[in-house]
């Protein structure tokens, strides 16, 4: 076999590129996640240094959505069909850090204790919980861009090979980060209940913030990977010249329209938002849920908790590569999004022993494997290439919309009644929806057989 011309025919390079991509989403991961194990915490403003009640808590994690949702993840998204994988992802990758540095910093002493707090107090009635959510917004708007970029790059690298496959692999090391989380931050601090003081607090901060800068250092690696690709491949500078010359103006609003007017896109974007505000936004409190719902410490609930993404490390590449072996994505979806009611039903009425926990939980993390181990892979059947950009980013907009509301409402049922059931009441209607939409996703691909939804990769 001959030597490759190009670094996608390599298969060590596109793997290689992959761990690049996958390792700013690990650290993604991790701060954001990094208080979802101490959210039970959050139940009394009393028990945080910070002075942060269950609201305000809402009001952080949810705020992570509140740039993308107002226009940042559109007009980014559209940036992104425009300069490419290597200048958006710089750029948003750079924000992702800052904005987390700026979190972190408002939860310092260096802040409690400075002149900028004492000017914010004449505004805010908590400063550092204004400076926080306008941090954690920054990140999270960098956070939601990078992966629009990482799917976009490796719709690139991986095209016509094993695309699902490796699309499972990035989500499988991303959400290693999410249960590092769950699992490091109660021993990292070692935190057995009680008061959380801010020496407590800048500890995970910092342990975050060393994840994202290196996170950055390996995405320059990536850059410089995609750049040699580029000038390796004659085709891929026609390409670029080709999309260049088409899109010459900023902003093209056709194309929105173009995309949002495609019946399978919006299903698409509906099952993702019903289906992840299930599991991203339920892990913002699952402690705060299994701690009073199953009798068990912060520890086992970090435990039980990191179920989920180590479910998703295990099985999330193993259905991307039955996706792109088998095909029938339609039905993968529509069976992780039963499985996900499955578990929030075993989570609220089960009997309040640990093992249903563990159950309910497992589940829930096997069903978060199945939907977008087929569901990512499914867009650029349906979108053309030169669009996908503008694609993945409305699914993100439309998904961050519930990110930032569920939260928010959730905080507040915990404010007012307390009483986790309710809490999951609410998750079990958001999955009787994403499973309802699934439903007519598996009508729409036996309808369009030619968009090839359900047929398997193709190899070169």
């Amino acid at each position: 076999m001959g030597k490759p011309r190009i670094l996608t025919e390599s298969k060590g390079a596109r793997w290689l590129a992959l761990l690049c991509l996958a390792i700013p989403m690990f650290g993604s991961y991790f701060f954001a996640d990094m208080f979802s194990p101490l959210s039970e915490v959050f139940r009394s403003a009393e028990n945080v240094a910070l002075g942060w009640d269950a609201t305000d808590y809402g009001l952080y994690t949810g705020a992570y959505s509140v740039l993308c949702v107002f226009g940042g993840l559109i007009f980014c998204g559209m940036l992104l069909d425009r300069w490419g994988v290597r200048l958006t992802g710089s750029v948003f990758v750079g924000l992702m850090v800052a904005g987390a540095a700026l979190a972190g910093f408002s939860m310092s002493d260096s802040f409690a204790e400075g002149s900028l707090a004492s000017w914010m107090g004449r505004y805010f009635e908590k400063p550092s919980l204004a400076l926080a959510t306008a941090g954690f917004a920054v990140f999270g708007l960098g956070s939601e861009i990078a992966g629009v970029v990482v799917n976009r790059a490796i719709a690139k690298w991986f095209k016509n090979r094993e695309m699902a496959l490796a699309m499972g692999v990035q989500l499988s090391l991303a959400r290693l980060g999410k249960a590092t989380a769950l699992l490091s931050v109660p021993y990292l601090i070692a935190y057995e209940g009680g008061f959380l003081s801010r020496p407590m607090i800048m500890t995970v901060v910092w342990v975050g913030m060393g994840l994202l800068l290196l996170s950055g250092v390996v995405w320059v690696v990536f850059a410089l990977m995609d750049t040699r690709l580029d000038r390796q491949s004659e085709e891929a500078r026609r390409i670029a010249a080709q999309v260049a010359e088409e899109q010459k103006d900023d902003f093209r609003w056709s194309d929105v329209w173009k995309v949002l007017s495609n019946r399978n896109f919006l299903l698409i974007s509906l099952l993702c938002v019903s289906f992840y505000c299930c599991i991203i936004s339920f892990g913002k409190f699952a402690s705060a849920v299994a701690i009073p719902r199953f009798g068990i410490d912060f520890k086992v609930a970090g435990q039980m908790i990191s179920m989920i993404p180590f479910c998703t490390i295990v099985f999330a590449p193993l259905f991307g590569h039955l996706v792109d072996r088998w095909g029938h994505g339609t039905r993968f979806m529509l069976v992780g999004a039963c499985l996900v009611l499955l578990a929030h039903l075993i989570i609220a009425f089960a009997p309040g022993q640990p093992i249903f926990g563990f159950l309910g939980i497992g589940i829930l993390g096997i069903g978060y494997s199945l939907v977008p181990a087929a569901m990512w892979p499914s867009v650029p059947k349906i979108i053309p290439e030169k669009n996908l950009g503008t694609a993945y980013s409305l699914i993100y907009w439309v998904q961050n919309i519930g990110m930032m509301m569920v939260p928010i409402w959730v905080g507040r049922i915990f404010d007012t009644s307390g009483n986790p059931v309710h809490v999951e009441i609410l998750f079990i209607a958001l999955a009787v929806i994403a499973i309802a939409v699934a439903l007519v996703f598996l009508y729409s691909s036996k309808k369009h057989p030619e968009l090839g939804l359900d047929k398997a990769a193709q190899r070169d």
